[in-house]
């Protein structure tokens, strides 16, 4: 049975053929790459950031703390339970690897005390 190229991303059309390690859109000419869909679904489960119950976060998601954090250097503790909108991941020290803006001011937080909301 003779593989048939996907759909275009762009624009649906099932008019698409591969041409060398790319499929190409006669429709409306847009280009991928033939192995990107693959190799970004592994990457993706490999290395994506998860919160505490094993779910992949993204930039701009609401997390949930799971746990009282105190937070280094002020006498302030941030709640569990308390609702963090708008995260954005980071490659930070230790381990923390979630940016985010709370009551206390911009903070780095460890994925692994976050659920998502």
């Amino acid at each position: 049975m003779p593989h048939t190229p996907p759909a275009c991303p762009q624009c649906g059309q099932e008019n698409t053929y591969p041409d060398g390690d790319h499929f190409i859109c006669p429709d409306c000419a847009h280009e991928w790459p033939q192995a990107a869909a693959p190799d970004s679904d592994e990457a993706a489960v490999g290395g994506a950031v998860r919160d505490a119950h094993g779910n992949p976060l993204q930039d701009g998601d609401a997390v949930i703390l799971v746990k009282d954090l105190k937070v280094k250097g002020s006498s302030s503790t941030l709640k569990k339970g308390t609702k963090i909108k708008g995260i954005r991941l980071v490659d930070g020290a230790d381990g923390h690897n979630v940016d985010c803006k709370t009551d206390l001011g911009s903070l780095l937080l460890k994925s692994e005390f976050l659920k998502k909301a």
